[in-house]
Formats: C-alpha cells, structure tokens, sequence
C-alpha cells in the first residue's frame, strides 16, 4: 500500500512503530523494519554512546529504513542529532518540537523528520520550520497525552498541514489504518501494539498485565510526574495518588539521583534539562523533579520486571488487545484486514 509516507521514509506500509523509552530496542526496531513498517528507537534513555550502539546493532539486523526518537529539549540534542547523521539513520522523530535549526541541520544532511505534536498549532509551527511530516497523536495514546481525542484532533492536522500525517493514539488493527486514511492521514503509529508482541523485550510478567487489563484499567494521572500521563491503573499509581507532596518528592529525588548515574549525566546537564522542560510550561520546581523521576519508574516495569515498583504508560487499546503476535504477524494482519476493508468499501460504491 502506497501511501505518501512510505514513499517519504521507503517503507512499505503505512505503519509506524513509535520509539518508546525502555521498549523500543534494537530487537523491537528490526523486528518492525523487517516487517515494512518504519521502526523508531527509543533514545531519551539511552546514553549518547549507547545511542551509537543501539543504531549499528539495528544496521547489523535490517537494511530497511529506520527512525530514531529524540529529546528535542536535552542539552546534548545536538551531539545526538550528529551521531545521527554520522551513522546514517533515515528518520529523526521528536516526542516535541524540535527548534528550527534542529531541523534544517538535520534536512541538509538528508534525514527526515518527523515530529509528533499533539494540537494543530504545534504541527502549523513544525512544518513552517520545515518538518517532512509530523505523528499526530490523540488523547486514547499512552505516556504523555493531552485531551483531544485523535478524531477530532487528526482531520484538523490535515486540513491545517501540507505535509504527510501520521496518525497516532486508538490504533491497535487495519480498521483503524482504513479509518485514518479516510481522514486523510498517510499512515498510523502505534505504541502500544507493537509494545505487546513477541519481539519486544519487556518481561512476560508485566505484557500479562497489559493483556489482562480492561478499557477502564487505563487512566490518565498526574500523579507521577505532574503532567497528564495515561497509563495501567496499579496500586502504585493509585499509592502516589494519595500521597502527600513530601514523601512523594522525597522519592522522586532518589530516583532521579538514579537516573542521573544510569543516563551519565551531570548534575548540571540534568539541570539544564529541567530547565528545558520547564520552559514554556507553567510547571513548578517540584513537577519538574517528579518529571525527572520519571525514566526510572518506567524502568522498574518495562526493564526489571516490576509492576509493584514501577509505571506501566499504555494507550486505551490495552482494553482490547489479547495476544501477542510477532511484528511480522502483526504488520500482515492489519494489512491484509484493511486491504479486504477496502475491497468491501469499493464494492459497495460499485453497487450504488
């Protein structure tokens, strides 16, 4: 299926694997390039020298395109932005907006970026910078999320942009692709689909929480960090609900502390970053300390195994999805579903 992100990127579906922190490794990534989707890596936990790493790992198991998912806002963007460059990687994404000199030094070595935004105003900015296509994602996506719903969100994008859409947040099957191209995307992303298969290298025990939860396990909290974070439903989550502000901030410290000696950097490198995400926000001190404790959470679930001590972020299709396909076996079945969908719609236009 052609679509006008697969001639962007030269995949061969209109799919993309979304590049999530702590699942989206060289393993996952190969796995969804080998498939004909565009594969991202998660980079925002990795060191800059594992970044290199994990890039020639991929390289070593795929020739197909792949894309690598950026902290715009790190004080080190632009030494991974080269590393980039330097090994040859085909896509840069943003989980937010990259500055416009991002972007052009990116372009003019021939690499394509791809931000994901999550209102109209923010894809309006990107392409006026010179962004190749943006990811669109709705309120239903995991992790950070806002409050729009993805359709209503993606068809004012495409009519907003004259630039490839990706549509994101809600998308689990080729129903859901059917449905974002007749709003006028060019593909769909997914996060949470690819995060349940077999080659993504989260533990068993924590992929059988995702598939035992239901639509209602899935909420958005600000509890963890103080931004809006959908995730599972867990007692911890529902533990730092009730928390006062003290002890929450208490073991936030700690686990930023624990970051900072895992990622490598500097006390002053991890203040910059604070500053950064701060920045153009109306955040406090405090949420800015509890979004640095982030990372760690999603570590202790998605890496350790640990569902007691950690967050599990998920989109709302965790409700509906029950088994754990290959991303080869995943990738074909939502192919072939929306090729029959489309054949059915065709011929009822026939029929009329």
């Amino acid at each position: 299926m052609e679509t006008a992100l697969t001639r962007l990127v030269g995949i061969r579906h209109p799919i993309v694997q979304t590049g999530m922190g702590w699942v989206a490794g060289p393993r996952l990534v190969s796995a969804a390039a080998n498939a004909g989707a565009l594969g991202i890596l998660g980079s925002a936990t990795m060191t800059a020298d594992r970044l290199r790493e994990a890039i020639r790992e991929v390289k070593s198991r795929t020739d197909a395109p792949f894309g690598v998912n950026l902290r715009a806002d790190a004080s080190d963007a632009g030494d991974r932005v080269r590393i980039l460059i330097e090994e040859g990687v085909r896509v840069a994404s943003f989980a937010l907006a990259p500055s416009a000199e991002l972007i052009a030094e990116l372009k003019e070595a021939g690499v394509v970026v791809i931000p994901s935004i999550g209102a109209r105003r923010h894809a309006e900015k990107v392409a006026a910078w010179g962004a190749d296509a943006v990811i669109v994602q709705g309120g239903e996506g995991g992790g950070h999320t806002g409050e729009v719903a993805t359709t209503v969100l993606l068809p004012q994008v495409v009519d907003a942009v004259r630039i490839p859409v990706v549509a994101a947040g809600g998308f689990f099957d080729g129903r859901g692709l059917v449905a974002a191209l007749a709003y006028g995307a060019a593909g769909i992303a997914m996060g949470t689909r690819f995060l349940l298969t077999s080659d993504s290298t989260v533990p068993d025990a924590v992929k059988a929480r995702y598939l035992a939860a239901t639509v209602r396990d899935v909420t958005v909290t600000t509890a963890v960090d103080g931004l809006p974070h959908r995730m599972l439903r867990t007692d911890l989550v529902a533990a730092l609900e009730r928390s006062g502000r003290a002890r929450t901030l208490l073991h936030a410290l700690r686990r930023a502390a624990g970051f900072r000696k895992l990622s490598g950097l500097s006390r002053r490198q991890l203040l910059r970053d604070g500053l950064a995400l701060k920045h153009g926000k109306e955040l406090s001190w405090s949420q800015v300390l509890l979004a640095a404790n982030t990372p760690m959470l999603l570590k202790s679930a998605m890496v350790d195994g640990r569902t007691d001590l950690g967050v599990m972020a998920s989109g709302q299709v965790a409700g509906v999805i029950e088994d754990l396909p290959s991303s080869a076996e995943l990738v074909e079945a939502i192919m072939k579903e929306a090729e029959r969908i489309l054949e059915s719609l065709g011929s009822l236009r026939s029929v009329r």
